[in-house]
């Protein structure tokens, strides 16, 4: 069964980037440069959630979607990875519970080795 992984990144060329990655890759993309709430994710239903932080034009960061996403009610158990250039990505990824998290500029190579650990 093909995975589905759903992206939200606001700049352009890396958003382009990642989807010709995990496509080659074999997994289906669903991207986004503006952010979406908890709920609309939740109705998509993706096997993986890659977030920046900073998304420009969108009324919460990154890590708000994601703590929006482990609150809910029962515990949301899909993977999130958070993608940033933040320098305190590390206590965002904590404070939100992100299941992983990954600085910018990233490997791509641990980058994909990192999604597929998180989607089995």
């Amino acid at each position: 069964m093909i995975k589905r992984i759903l992206i939200i990144e606001d700049d352009p060329g890396i958003l382009e980037l990642l989807y010709f990655i995990f496509e080659t890759e074999g997994y289906a993309v669903e991207g986004f440069l503006n952010g979406k709430s908890a709920a609309e994710i939740i109705l998509l239903k993706p096997d993986m959630i890659i977030l920046d932080i900073r998304i420009a034009g969108s009324v919460q960061t990154g890590d708000q979607i994601c703590a929006d996403l482990k609150a809910t009610t029962p515990l949301y158990i899909t993977p999130v990875l958070l993608l940033s250039a933040e320098p305190d990505l590390p206590e965002l990824s904590a404070a939100c519970f992100s299941d992983s998290f990954m600085s910018k500029p990233f490997d791509l190579d641990k980058l994909l080795n990192r999604v597929a650990e998180l989607t089995g």
